[in-house]
Formats: C-alpha cells, structure tokens, sequence
C-alpha cells in the first residue's frame, strides 16, 4: 500500500499536531504518523494537562481543608482526598481534549497514520500498526521527548518512578523524595505534599527552580519551608536500593557529608531525552547532537526535505526550551515555511516560562544576573502580592512580581513573578518584551482594581522607585 503527501509529520503531540492543523489550512495535503492510542502527545496525556489537573485538585483541596475560614460547613469533619475520584475526573479531562484533536483532524482532512515510523529518502515507513509507505514531498519530525534518569539510579516503574507513573498513582504515598526541582518535580512536591506526603525535594544545584531569578528561589524555597517540604540542595545522589519498605537514596551533601535518605517513593524528575530511537534519522543522514536532531532558525535538518520541531531538536548556537507552546509555535511556523510562506524565526528571549507549582512562578526575559552578566546598566523594581486587596479576598498572600530594566533606556528586559495566577499574569510581560516596552510605559498602563495584575503596574512604579502601595 502506497499512498502520497505534501507532509507527512511523525508525531502528534503539541508540535506535531499544531503543525499539521495549520498546514492543511494553507492547502498542503497532511498525515500525522502516531503510535500512541491517542493524540496529543506527551502534553495531554502525561505532562501538562494531567498534572495541572492534579495541581487544581491539590488546590481545590487546601481551600477545603480551610473551610472554617471561607464561612464553609464540613459536616462530615476532616476532608479526605479520594484519589479514585480525582484520576477519574483528570482522565476525563484528559480524553475530553485528545478526542478534541481528533476531531480537528477530521475537519482539516488530516489522516492520522497509528503506527511506529521510519524515515526514508522518499517518505515515511509505518512498520508497526497501520503498516504501509508514506510518499512525502516534505517530513516534520515532532518525535518528542521522554523522562531520563541519573546515573546510579534505575527505574522500576514502582518504587522509583518518573512523571508517567506519578500521574496515575493510585494511592498517595506516605513519604516522597523528589530528584530535581526544575518545573516537574516542584510540581509534583505542591501536588503530593497538599494530598498529605512527607516531601523532600533534592537538587543537585545551589538553589531551587535554578533557571529562574535567584529572588524566585529564594521565595519558592521559604513557601515550601511553610508548607513542610523539606529541600536539600548542593546534593548528589549517587545510589538507591529497593526494599519491602521503600526506596534508600544514598546522597553526598553540600559538606561532603554523606547521607540516608528512605522513602517509600522515588519521583525522577532530573530531565528529558529525545524520542529518536528506530527513527533512522542517523542513517537518512541526518546530523545529530547528543540524540538529538539539529536544526537551523528555520528547522531544516541537514536533509533537505526533512525539518523537526519541538523537544527532538537541538538549535545551532542557541539553548531550546522544551516547553509545550515552544513546540506549537514552532509547528506554526515550519508549515507556513512548507507552503511557501515568509516566515520570521522565534525569539527565544521572549519565551514565557511558567511553573505551577504552589505558589505559582511566570517569568520571561533576562534574570537580574543574567543582565548584569551581559552588560547592562540594571535597575529593578519589585511588588508584593500580599499588599492587594484581590490577594487578600483570595486568601493568596505569597510572592511577588519583579521587573528587570535598563536604565540608560528603560527598556523592559525581564519580568518575574512567584505568587497566584502568575501563570496567567505573565502574558502581560511576554507582549511587554516583545513590543520593546519601557517601564515608563508599564507605568503608564492603568491596570484594573481590584486584581493581581495591579501587581505589575505597580511593580513598574517600584522600579522608577516611587510604589504607590508600599
């Protein structure tokens, strides 16, 4: 069986599917290879969407658990979580969206192709599933990524998991060590230690969430103190034995010192790989990097009628973000490039970053140090949450925003923010940066009353050093 493309896209999560979406719309004939029983890749249905989900169950969960508070009866006394309930509601969630795609694809006339791909000079081998050859003028690999481990530590699925498995644990564990505090493991340390675990956050680096402002950290790490989750940074895990009981994490700390740690799960949450194994990218030539596919500001490879897109690729000369938007608006770009169309590279400085952990974190553009490291003449400004009326009605006190400027030009050159709806908040900071915006005009921008995003008008004030508020 034989049939011909325009494109043809291996993979159909965030990138791979926004890809085809937008190049069937400028005409192009497409089919999305897919293995998995679902759309939506890594995104929908193990990262982001699951995990928020839980994240607003955990949420939902520490306003019950304040009842009394908010003028709200509990007859029935202490609230419990029903685990079974919350991953029923998340998969449906879930399968709500994934059934969404699909449905995208049928009204754009996108062919969804079930099966394992290989790459071919002249198209696309489906060897496992709908077994077949893809004729294609053009191929995306949208491959993804999957969680990796640390050396000394293997997976077992069990006892020591990966975010895969920590979305579907069935019961809440009574204690919980988390490796890494990049966004997936401070996630699930707000997740878990809100269901009622015994938390520890390990990270190799100095500080948590390291990619973010140090002021952040330092925030993030008071409020997890609060909490009770318990952080040790500066240290390395080198081993971890399982028993009946649990996990034992052998772990070298800041001093040299080296320590026990025993829990009943281990969560690896210390990166991602590239999805390229049996993809035969190395024998259709294509040039690699550590596993993963390199590409130009345009994401040709180095074959000329192959691109990639999303987490499978290394950019040349320039760090790439494995974020879920990143790889949707690279999709966007690369099929407007395919059908003809100018195109305008991403400006990966303008990049919105966010966390959602509890407290939330959103941040875009440079950090203090990052702009004092390139040179700049820094001026900053910073506004508490806890000073407005809406964080107050709300009950959400912690955190702040934090605007990074430059004083010959006053130009905006980052904006970071740990506290509620920073998620939200930050698309004003995004569009700030890309307009080239000063902190004068910030100031200028009147910001509804009452609501947390007065925090950054008055943040912009804070850094002309005169806050209205404070």
């Amino acid at each position: 069986m034989s049939n011909s493309y325009d494109v043809v896209i291996v993979g159909a999560g965030t990138g791979g599917y926004v890809a085809a979406i937008r190049a069937a719309q400028l005409g192009r004939r497409v089919a999305v290879v897919e293995r998995q029983t679902s759309l939506g890749g890594t995104c929908l249905i193990w990262g982001c969407i699951p995990t928020k989900a839980l994240l607003e169950h955990a949420h939902a969960f520490k306003v019950v658990q304040n009842a009394k508070e908010w003028g709200v009866v509990v007859p029935q006394g202490t609230p419990a979580i029903d685990m079974r309930q919350v991953h029923a509601r998340k998969d449906k969630i879930v399968s709500g969206l994934t059934r969404g795609v699909e449905f995208l694809f049928k009204k754009n006339k996108i062919d969804w192709i079930r099966g394992t791909a290989r790459l071919t000079r002249g198209g696309v081998d489906v060897f496992e599933g709908d077994k077949q050859t893809l004729r294609a003028e053009q191929i995306v690999v949208a491959t993804g990524s999957s969680p990796r481990s640390v050396p000394g530590i293997e997976l077992d699925g069990t006892r020591i998991i990966t975010s895969d498995e920590a979305i579907h644990l069935s019961e809440v564990p009574k204690s919980l060590v988390i490796l890494g505090s990049g966004a997936v493991g401070v996630e699930f340390a707000s997740i878990y230690r809100r269901f009622g675990s015994d938390v520890t956050v390990v990270e190799l680096l100095s500080r948590l969430v390291p990619g973010e402002d140090e002021a952040v950290s330092t925030e993030l790490e008071k409020s997890f103190r609060k909490q009770g989750i318990k952080t040790l940074t500066g240290t390395r895990v080198t081993g971890a034995s399982v028993s009946p009981r649990g996990v034992d994490l052998e772990a070298r700390m800041p001093d040299g010192r080296s320590q026990t740690l025993t829990a009943d799960i281990v969560l690896v949450a210390t990166g991602r790989e590239p999805v390229t194994k049996g993809l035969g990218a190395e024998e259709l030539g294509l040039r690699m990097e550590k596993g993963y596919v390199t590409v130009d500001a345009a994401y040709r490879t180095s074959v000329a009628n192959v691109a990639a897109i999303g987490d499978v690729i290394a950019l040349e000369g320039l760090a790439h973000p494995q974020l879920a938007h990143v790889s949707s608006a690279e999709g966007i770009l690369v099929a407007e490039r395919l059908a003809g169309q100018e195109i305008r590279p991403l400006n990966y400085d303008h990049v919105p970053r966010c966390t959602y952990c509890d407290p939330e974190i959103g941040s875009v553009g440079l950090t203090e140090a990052e702009a004092t490291h390139k040179g700049y003449d820094v001026r900053v400004g910073t506004f508490p949450f806890g000073v407005l009326g809406r964080a107050k009605m709300a009950g959400e006190t912690e955190g702040f925003v934090k605007i990074v400027a430059d004083r010959k030009y006053d130009e905006v050159l980052g904006v970071h923010m740990i506290g509620p709806r920073s998620t939200e908040l930050i698309a004003e900071a995004v569009l700030a940066l890309r307009l080239e915006c000063t902190v004068e005009e910030l100031v200028r921008t009147i910001h509804a009353h009452p609501t947390f995003s007065e925090a950054i008008g008055e943040a912009a004030h804070a850094t002309h050093g005169a806050p209205i508020h404070l």
